[in-house]
This record gives structure tokens, sequence and C-alpha cells, in this order.
């Protein structure tokens, strides 16, 4: 699906180089045909060395004669970065957004470049974990949507949406969805702790209770719900805990707050798409 494909990043910090570094480990893109472009020449000499792609500063450069372009910098350098792309781009070439809240008629208001697909990862790419949330411009062609899909699964999984408001709440829900569980994990850890375990015992029991919870509800199928009763018995500890958490509003809290995550990405991209 890729071969013989000519990629760059613009932009090539951590998610970029979580994208090579699939690319090139499961040698579905030659490292002669990838090339990082980003600002830093620490960062171009680190991936230099690990990957063997070509890598330079200038966006410009990178871009030339290239099939997909991927834009991995920060939504604060869109404009600048737009303006100096804008007419640089191959007319056949595919731009793959993964810039957060950044809508596509705005990076092909920029670009004055149609062919775009946007996606909504998350922060698990980083150890071939993630959730991918993506969708595309009707002028992006059936070879290149499958070229996305390869692209993606090799940072976990991914998933296509027909509208692009999905975005916005793959963005509250699996995009945000990680600093949830951290804070969980986190507030789990502290109980440990202020129980009596070390910290380092403590992590150890949570980090593994949740792998293996996600594992196993993965595995049975069952709903998180019959799950739960599943280890609740009458009467007892667990029943007991979480009885303080739904009298502290835990289920009410959790969902407020993935709501205004979806109402502050809404907001967000209104801002990125009128200004």
């Amino acid at each position: 699906m890729l071969q013989n494909t000519k990629v760059c990043f613009i932009g090539s910090g951590a998610m970029g180089g979580a994208m090579i570094a699939g690319l090139t480990k499961k040698e579905l893109i030659r490292p002669a045909d990838i090339t990082a472009s980003d600002p830093y020449p620490a960062q171009l000499e680190k991936l230099a060395a690990t990957y063997q792609v070509n890598t330079t500063s200038n966006n410009r450069e990178a871009v030339k004669d290239k099939d997909i372009i991927v834009l991995s910098i920060k939504p604060q350098s869109l404009g600048e970065v737009g303006a100096e792309l804008r007419g640089q781009l191959p007319s056949k070439a595919l731009v793959l957004s993964i810039i957060a809240g950044a809508p596509i008629a705005k990076i092909s208001q920029l670009l004055h470049h149609y062919s775009v697909v946007r996606v909504m990862p998350n922060t698990p790419a980083l150890v071939s974990k993630a959730m991918s949330v993506w969708t595309a411009t009707d002028e992006v062609s059936e070879h290149q949507r499958n070229q996305v899909k390869t692209i993606l699964a090799t940072l976990g999984e991914e998933l296509y949406v027909d509208h692009e408001d999905y975005l916005d709440m793959a963005t509250a829900l699996s995009g945000t969805g990680p600093a949830y569980v951290f804070m969980f994990m986190e507030a789990m850890i502290d109980a440990g702790v202020h129980m009596g375990f070390s910290r380092r015992i403590s992590e150890q029991l949570v980090l593994q209770t949740i792998e293996g919870s996600v594992a196993f509800a993965r595995d049975s199928q069952r709903h998180p719900a019959e799950l739960r009763n599943m280890v609740t018995s009458p009467g007892g500890t667990t029943a007991e805990a979480l009885y303080q958490l739904e009298k502290g509003g835990f289920r009410t809290v959790l969902s407020k707050a993935i709501w205004a995550a979806y109402q502050k990405s809404r907001y967000l991209g209104g801002l990125k798409n009128n200004g």
C-alpha cells in the first residue's frame, strides 16, 4: 500500500517521531523515502541516527515531490507554516494533519490544498497503543484513504468517521482520555501510599490492576456493569468503595469533565476556523 510512497513530516517531535518509528520499524516505507522537517537540529540528528531518514529544517524543501505530507506541528505554528507552504504542495499530494483542534477548512484555506485528512490520535501512540479517529475530504481518493489506515495502524487502532464533528467528540473522549486515566491512577497510588505501601509497590499494584482490567474487559466482551458486578459481593469491601464513589458523584463529575472538554474543543475549533 505504501510502496514507493514519499512522505514528509512537517514537525517531527513526539507524535511525528512515533509515526516515523512505526513506519520504519514495520518496513512500510523505506527510510530513504521519508523526510523529517523540524526547527530543532538535535531532534533531526536523533531521527537521522535512529531511523536513517532524510532531515531538513526547510519546510518547502521537505514537501517537494512528496505523496503524503504529515502536519505534526503545534497549533500555534499553523498560521506561520501554512503561509510558508501555501502553493508549494504537489497538486496530488495528501495532507494528513494531526494538529489538535485545527479544522479541515482552516488547513485547506491556509494551504490552498483540498486533499486533507484530519486525525485525532492520543499519546499512547508513543507506545503503539493509540486510538486514532480520523476523517477525510471528498478529494481524498480511496487509495489515499487506505494509505492513511495503514499509517495510523502503526500507532495502534484507527477509526474512520464520516463527519468532522466527531473529531471534537473524540478529542474529549479518547484524545483527552489518557489524562483522566492518569489522574485516576495517581489518586489510587496516593491512596495506597496513605495506607502504608511504598510508592513503588503502590504503583506496581495500580498499573497491573488497570492493565489487567482492560485486558479482561477486551477478552470477555461483557458490559462494564456486568464486569463490575462480578467483583462486587453484597455488603463487601467493593460495595462499600463503590458506594463512596457514587456518593461523591464520580460518574457525574467524569461525565461533566468530558462534556466540558467537548465544548472547549468546539469553541477552539471555531476560533481557529474564523481567526
